[in-house]
């Protein structure tokens, strides 16, 4: 083994490490303030407490909210440093005094906060980093509107402008992240019932970001940005033979203009009903290269193909000689659920039916519990 090499594993045993010593991430995510963020992290604390876990509040902002206020008793709470900036006293989260402490878990609000000027770190996800970095777990929130990745999409639907943000990365490595989630009537009262903000700002929280078309974008964003951690978590951690795979279709096309349309619509449909992804896979094999394929059946395999693309399809066009190993190859890579091809007089089926591969598909779709549709 060169040194290069020795040098590469020990830095990858080292990274390991580090890994399996850095702390666990919590996120609890919603899509505005008031949905119950800091109150869900105060209730999740007394229960690690009472199940003997070492938990302290590192930072948390009740915004004098008399039900979350209350939370507080009975849990360690971890003083804020003072700062003196531009001639105000000022308070921040005392980072230091928390890795000196070094509980098991601490809660950590309002994670999109910039920092005082002078601070170790610009902003407070920063701190969060150390904080994992330290061996300490960490319970934190913010809005789905201070995702980097969201800015633009949350300025066209708020007209505000978020300043404070955090990097998607902060998502991506969380170990779970849960929604707290409300209907827009249900965060429209809250903020009515004063449960929200002070009674002078309700009016114009009213007419300016807590409209009920608002709300529910902003809450469509959040459930998605769930929706995309979930789906990461099961590609990583759920055994692939025992995982539920999402319906995934397969349309096999041919040459043949009138059928193949077909194909594409019904699979179109099929894919539309199941709100699934679908790929338009057409094989051609050397008598359809471009040098011999008809001009009138090219110019019909461009129009499905562009018919497939506008339906919203994966067009796939693959070289080969094998029409049905190529297809048992794209549906295993791509993972495919469902198979749609055309009628027994189609060409396609014809070939497939002279071919002993048909048997090895009709086997593999039955070991990978993959249906075939034939579309009439």
């Amino acid at each position: 083994m060169t040194t290069e090499s020795k040098n590469g594993s020990v830095k990858d045993f080292i990274d390991l490490v580090k890994k399996s010593r850095r702390g666990k991430l919590k996120v609890y995510i919603g899509m505005s303030a008031g949905v119950g963020k800091t109150y869900r992290m105060l209730q999740e604390a007394h229960a690690l407490q009472k199940n003997g876990i070492s938990i302290q509040v590192g930072y948390i902002e009740t915004h004098n909210r008399a039900e979350t206020h209350a939370l507080l008793d009975g849990l360690s709470v971890i003083p804020r440093r003072t700062v003196f900036y531009k001639g105000k006293e000022l308070e921040e989260m005392d980072l230091q005094t928390i890795l000196n402490r070094h509980p098991e878990v601490v809660i950590v609000d309002e994670l999109a906060h910039t920092n005082i000027e002078g601070s170790k770190n610009a902003k407070r996800w920063q701190d969060v980093m150390d904080l994992l970095e330290a061996g300490i777990s960490v319970i934190t929130a913010v809005n789905i509107q201070h995702l980097e990745s969201l800015n633009e999409d949350v300025e066209n639907i708020t007209g505000v402008t978020i300043t404070e943000r955090i990097p998607d990365k902060i998502l991506q490595i969380a170990d779970e992240i849960v929604n707290i989630d409300l209907t827009a009537d249900e965060l429209i009262e809250r903020l009515r019932e004063g449960k929200i903000y002070d009674k002078a700002k309700i009016e114009r929280a009213l007419q300016n970001f807590f409209q009920g078309d608002k709300i529910l974008q902003l809450r469509e964003l959040a459930l998605k940005e769930v929706a995309h951690y979930l789906e990461r978590k099961i590609d990583m951690e759920v055994p692939k033979q025992i995982k539920l795979r999402p319906e995934k279709f397969l349309a096999c096309i041919s040459s043949n203009a009138h059928t193949s349309k077909v194909v594409i619509r019904k699979t179109a449909r099929l894919a539309s009903y199941y709100r699934s992804p679908w790929i338009v896979l057409y094989v051609q094999t050397e008598s359809e290269s471009g040098n011999r394929i008809k001009l009138d059946k090219q110019r019909h395999l461009i129009n499905n193909f562009k018919l497939a693309t506008e339906l919203g399809a994966e067009v796939l066009k693959v070289k080969s000689a094998n029409i049905a190993q190529t297809i048992m190859q794209v549906a295993e890579e791509r993972e495919v659920t469902t198979i749609c091809i055309g009628k027994p007089h189609l060409n396609l089926f014809q070939v497939i039916l002279r071919t002993a591969i048909f048997n090895q598909l009709l086997r593999k779709i039955a070991a990978t519990e993959t249906d075939l549709v034939i579309l009439s």
